[in-house]
């Protein structure tokens, strides 16, 4: 009986490790995402000349979850015409942000770009989406280099924390 939960707690502490690895390792992945996303909606409002609603379902179905939840959702709200776009932006992080492995400071940058959306002319438009690229840029590098960092070490911190608790209640 003793072994089965000397297993069950050795199992358990590797398993949370391995899960803080997958959340730093899923941070610079979704970061990718949605800098090819917005570079999309660039692109889209400068030379497709659609409509946001259809530009936002056209990059749900570019990209992957969870990045895709959250511009279906705007796409959702501006369909049903009752936000303006910046709102229905808003909106749309506020929904889907606890789905992200992202943190605070994108979120920053993407509700001040939600604030420009739809307010400006194209040209304007674009200096906005440069500017919430370059921030997202940084924020990649960050990330980039926690996940190299500390990767590694959470998942063996994981399973020498149930290897010491372990030894410790045997």
């Amino acid at each position: 009986m003793k072994l089965f939960g000397a297993l069950f707690i050795l199992i358990a502490t590797t398993w949370f490790g391995f899960d803080l690895a997958k959340q730093l390792n899923a941070r610079p992945k979704q970061l990718r995402q949605l800098k090819s996303a917005l570079r999309s909606l660039e692109a889209e409002i400068m030379y497709s000349h659609r409509p946001l609603p259809q530009i936002a379902r056209l990059l749900t179905e570019q990209v992957s979850k969870p990045i895709a939840s959250f511009f279906d959702s705007f796409a959702t709200y501006l369909e049903k015409g009752q936000k303006s776009a910046g709102e229905a932006w808003l909106l749309s992080i506020e929904e889907n942000w606890r789905l992200t492995a992202l943190k605070q400071g994108e979120k920053e940058a993407l509700k001040q770009f939600g604030q420009t959306l739809g307010q400006h002319d194209r040209h304007t438009q674009q200096k906005h989406i440069v500017l919430t690229l370059n921030h997202l840029e940084r924020e990649e590098a960050d990330a980039v280099d926690r996940q190299t960092r500390y990767e590694k070490m959470v998942k063996s911190l994981g399973f020498l924390t149930g290897l010491l608790l372990v030894i410790l209640l045997l």
